[in-house]
């Protein structure tokens, strides 16, 4: 079983919501307690996603913080990530031979049949979402909740990551349900501070 970074928390950028330059808002993240990071700014060139990536590997480093990319494997290698995560339907196996063994890869899945193949392509982790509706992506569902997530986990043959409108009582929820971690987005851009809430109720 893949090993997480601990905590098993995933926050994913959004420039358009960050309270802060996504830099600063990182150093905050990672000096409060924040370990695993994803950079997902697709819609930018890729110059900038490249230095921006840098950027947070940079506010990463002193931490010991794993910064991934979001969908581009071969940007993530140029930017010395620590990996990549992959739409649904993308190749973990090439994503392996672009960035080495030790890289941590990881896949969306929204049911079971895209957690089926995320584990048989040799991915790490897959997301699995919406578990709750979320603001980051309204109209994007339906929901599974915590009982689909639930059923999800425990016939998932990877490490599965709750995404989704997950905030603090829902982390709680979520990893009681059996999730091996979760992601939030939009909490954490808009309000840093609430990274502890959020951590502690990872940690039970």
């Amino acid at each position: 079983m893949t090993r997480l970074p601990t905590p098993p928390l995933l926050a994913i950028t959004d420039r358009r919501q960050a309270a802060l330059p996504l830099p600063e808002l990182a150093d905050r993240l990672f000096a409060a307690g924040l370990r695993w990071l994803s950079l997902r700014e697709k819609d930018l060139p890729g110059a900038e996603q490249l230095a921006l990536a840098r950027a947070l590997l940079e506010r990463a480093r002193p931490w010991g913080a794993l910064v991934l990319v979001h969908g581009d494997a071969h940007l993530a290698r140029a930017a010395g990530a620590g990996g990549v995560h992959l739409p649904e339907g993308g190749d973990p196996v090439e994503a392996r031979r672009i960035l080495g063994p030790g890289a941590l890869i990881g896949l969306s899945a929204h049911g079971a049949e895209g957690l089926r193949r995320a584990a048989e392509a040799g991915a790490d982790y897959a997301t699995v979402s919406p578990v709750f509706l979320s603001a980051s992506k309204p109209g994007y569902g339906p929901d599974l909740g915590v009982d689909g997530l639930r059923r999800l986990a425990a016939g998932a043959g990877l490490p599965v990551v709750a995404l989704g409108g997950v905030d603090e009582t829902g982390a709680a929820a979520c990893m009681a349900a059996g999730a091996a971690g979760v992601a939030v987005m939009g909490p954490l851009m808009r309000d840093p501070a609430r990274l502890s809430g959020v951590l502690k109720a990872i940690a039970g």
